[in-house]
């Protein structure tokens, strides 16, 4: 269970000092989806009660972690009470908990918790993002929220040059990232279809992976266990250290 912060009120976001700055604030400031946009001010507004202290972040959602990342995780959005309340991707949800601990196994965070912007978690060679920055309600963008967001999506892979291993988690951000990777010229057409585990060789030498998403509904039902949710990031790791 996530603990209730003692924060009351949202820090302002560190933004790197990098050639992200521009892509990272560009998101944070986009206003182009009027139902997400809506959506994440009223869950601001009606809050849980468990986090009545807290002032929502309630505005997209940039990227976390190392532009110059081997690897690249891609989520599918915001959590309502996670990531819009927190402003960190996979911050303050129990998705979050899944992804945060099973990287700090794997060795690419500092830490296994993740709770608030200023609870000190460190990326190491990795980078996380996702195809929508707004918190949809139901956890369900429509095809053209996606599509809106796809420049972001984009910019990112294109700016994460030292990319080795891009994670999807889920098959919308599998179907997302195949889209781009196939326009960038890294994928053959047609795509491949989603699965848990499957491993795709791009063209630069890297490779696209599929995971079933840490949402509650697979982990729950025993659908994504701990034990295969670890195997994917020690195939990630084994990846990237044979190219090193």
């Amino acid at each position: 269970m996530i603990r209730k912060s003692k924060l009351k009120k949202t820090q302002k976001v560190q933004l790197p000092r990098s050639s992200q700055d521009t892509l990272e604030q560009r998101i944070i400031a986009c206003t182009g989806c009027p139902r997400l946009f809506a959506h994440c001010k009223k869950i601001a507004l009606e809050k849980k009660k468990m986090f009545s202290q807290w002032e929502y972040w309630a505005q997209p959602v940039p990227n976390f972690g190392e532009i110059n990342a081997r690897l690249v995780i891609v989520g599918l959005a915001p959590a309502a009470h996670g990531a819009n309340r927190t402003g960190r991707m996979f911050t303050g949800d129990q998705s979050g908990v899944w992804l945060y601990r099973a990287l700090h196994r794997a060795g690419f965070a500092n830490q296994a918790n993740s709770e608030s912007r200023a609870d000190g978690l460190e990326l190491f060679n990795a980078l996380i993002t996702a195809v929508c920055h707004c918190a949809p309600p139901d956890n369900k963008p429509t095809l053209e929220e996606i599509d809106h967001c796809r420049p972001f999506l984009r910019e990112t892979i294109e700016q994460a040059k030292n990319r080795k291993v891009i994670l999807a988690l889920g098959g919308i951000a599998w179907n997302a990232l195949s889209r781009e990777l196939i326009a960038l010229g890294e994928l053959e057409s047609p795509r491949v279809k989603f699965s848990h585990g499957r491993i795709v060789k791009l063209k630069s030498n890297g490779w696209l992976i599929g995971s079933y998403h840490p949402s509650q509904q697979n982990t729950f039902t025993g659908r994504l266990t701990e034990q295969a949710f670890d195997e994917i990031f020690k195939i990630s790791r084994n990846l990237i250290d044979e190219v090193s």
